[in-house]
């Protein structure tokens, strides 16, 4: 078993058998540097992509071919620098590069800022990294500014899928308050041709065609805070979740709401009744339970902490119907960390593994799906992903 954790000072790989009893903890790599997410290949387990980035120096794509022993930048051998002696990333893997139109032709040149004032499409860094389950040379990036970029070489060089940000509403994207992120990238087991993104702060998109064209997916979510609460793009989401076995049901956090679609995103609706907060940032599926979801809430948008300060992971058996608080082994006083969106994650073991991490450092597992919470390592820096991978 393998948990991948990116954390605000560095990477960290947690091994342990398939009883997930004891874990081994290696780390940190790229120690002081932001890790805003790491993730393994499906079809290949020695294979991880990492999100290194710093605001000095600027991002880096790392890759291990051994479980996360060693690293290197694709484009470069493993041992060789991955940084010019003053600091600065070098190498093509580097290179994110927005395509200057899109499939019609139309200009890429601008988007809104908050107060609705154009500004130049700027990229900063990479939010998240999704391997295709067929191929360990092909990987999906989600970056800031909010655009979607592929790699089929191993992360050696990267091309933006340019009809997304160029479909029509592209100039209308606003950044969120942690920025204009694409942070969630879903890609549809049954349909190769089928993907989910998620903006903060523009919506959901769905594209059929395998990214060269793209609609919003927003009917149903409602903002009260952007002029027209209904709006066709301008959500705030935050997270959403698919289960594989049935790709057409998709749970979503977002800044405020639980909310559920039966049908690819077409129509959601919400699902947030019985929680303490209908704000939060993670959403997670059971592995083998389609039905059931997980969440952390957060009691606000202003206070970004539990409710109450206990520290309570809601499960719901029924896709959101009912919802109830798991708090065995999680600290029920005086705990004020926060959950960020990529901070959950599941295995495939029987029975599901859950696990999560926290501002505090802390990363929490479950082996029982949830009924019951223990650390598995405490005092990291302040957690940004954690990705879980059974091992063959």
């Amino acid at each position: 078993m393998r948990v991948l954790v990116g954390t605000r000072k560095g990477a960290f790989v947690l091994t342990s058998d398939a009883a997930r009893e004891n874990w081994e903890v290696s780390g940190p790599h790229f120690a002081g540097w932001e890790v805003y997410h790491m993730k393994g290949s499906p079809s290949d387990p020695k294979r991880i992509y990492a999100s290194q980035t710093s605001a000095w120096f600027g991002q880096i794509i790392q890759r291990s071919d051994d479980g996360g022993q060693t690293w290197f930048q694709p484009g470069t051998s493993p041992g060789e620098p991955t940084t010019t002696p003053e600091g600065m990333p070098k190498g093509e893997s580097n290179k994110f590069v927005y395509d200057t139109s899109a499939e019609t032709g139309a200009p890429l040149t601008t988007h809104q800022f908050y107060d609705g004032t154009p500004k130049p499409w700027e990229f900063k860094r990479v939010w998240h990294l999704e391997p295709s389950p067929e191929d360990p040379d092909t990987v999906y990036a989600g970056v800031e500014d909010a655009a979607l970029f592929r790699t089929t070489d191993g992360g050696r060089s990267w091309h933006e899928l340019s009809g997304l940000r160029g479909h029509g509403t592209g100039a209308q994207w606003q950044p969120g308050a942690g920025g204009m992120c694409l942070h969630t990238v879903i890609l549809d087991p049954s349909n190769r041709e089928r993907m989910y993104v998620a903006i903060s702060a523009a919506g959901a998109f769905r594209t059929d065609d395998g990214g060269k064209t793209w609609k919003p997916i927003n009917r149903g979510l409602r903002s009260q805070y952007i002029p027209d609460p209904n709006a066709e793009v301008g959500h705030c989401v935050h997270h959403v979740a698919m289960h594989p076995a049935r790709p057409d049901v998709l749970f979503m956090q977002k800044h405020w709401d639980v909310m559920r679609s039966d049908d690819a995103g077409d129509n959601w609706r919400e699902v947030s009744g019985g929680l303490p907060s209908d704000f939060g940032f993670v959403i997670d599926v059971h592995a083998h339970e389609p039905e059931t979801i997980y969440v952390v809430p957060i009691k606000s948008d202003a206070e970004h902490y539990p409710p109450d300060g206990k520290l309570r992971v809601y499960r719901s058996r029924t896709g959101g119907e009912e919802w109830e608080a798991l708090t065995n082994g999680l600290p029920q006083e005086h705990c004020y960390v926060n959950v960020l969106r990529d901070a959950m994650s599941v295995d495939t073991l029987d029975p599901c593994g859950v696990y999560f991490g926290t501002t505090g450092g802390q990363v929490y597992a479950s082996r029982d799906g949830g009924d019951h919470w223990a650390p598995i390592v405490r005092d990291l820096p302040a957690v940004l992903s954690v990705e879980a991978q059974a091992l063959p």
